[in-house]
């Protein structure tokens, strides 16, 4: 527990950072793979720290994305099977972690930066992410449903936040396209107004 940047509460916190890994099929879901995010100054350099709170030794510091990295690579490799991989903006912006999922032959889709330089034509020419989404079709999306888990899967008293559909290219080349075309208006309201 120290004070560090939590996403989900989009400031610094007094908090502990776990990453995880989950697996959802149009039948439900389940959390598959968890790992502990320990800094490294001062959790990975403080043996007494970390022999109190029962880390061990062979335990190395680990950015969240090797974690991620890890997570899917341990689940590939032990048999799960998935065409493709879905991740937030911090995974989008991770050039070694879409290359090893491309190696493998696994599609995904991760939220990036509109600025971010994304490569079409097989790898040819670099572009803007929002040139290249701007630039496709209506007709080149289509619109999916987010899972909504419910009282079957959890048993009564489940929450959940209904997450606005996302929309990704639907045609062959867009595969490995390392976007999300989907609008925050909010964020995009406050990035306006901090700007």
């Amino acid at each position: 527990m120290q004070r560090q940047y939590t996403g989900t509460a989009g400031r610094i916190e007094n908090s502990r950072v776990g990453v995880f890994l989950a697996y959802a099929t149009h039948r439900g879901g389940a959390l598959i793979d968890r790992r502990l995010y320990l800094p490294e100054h001062s959790w990975c350099t403080d043996p007494e720290r970390r022999r109190a709170a029962g880390i061990l030794d062979e335990v190395d510091f680990a950015t969240k994305l090797r974690l991620v990295g890890e997570m899917i690579a341990a689940a590939l490799d032990g048999g799960i099977t998935a065409s493709w991989v879905t991740g937030d903006e911090a995974c989008g912006q991770d050039p070694q972690l879409r290359t090893a999922l491309e190696k493998r032959g696994i599609g995904y889709v991760m939220a990036v930066t509109r600025s971010t330089r994304v490569r079409i034509n097989h790898g040819r020419t670099a572009v803007r992410a929002d040139t290249t989404t701007g630039r496709l079709p209506a007709t080149a999306w289509h619109r999916h449903q987010p899972f909504e888990p419910d009282e079957r899967m959890a048993g009564s008293g489940i929450s959940s936040a209904r997450a606005p559909p996302t929309s990704e290219p639907d045609s062959p080349q867009a595969s490995h396209l390392p976007a999300q075309g989907r609008r925050a208006p909010r964020m995009e309201q406050q990035g306006r107004q901090n700007a």
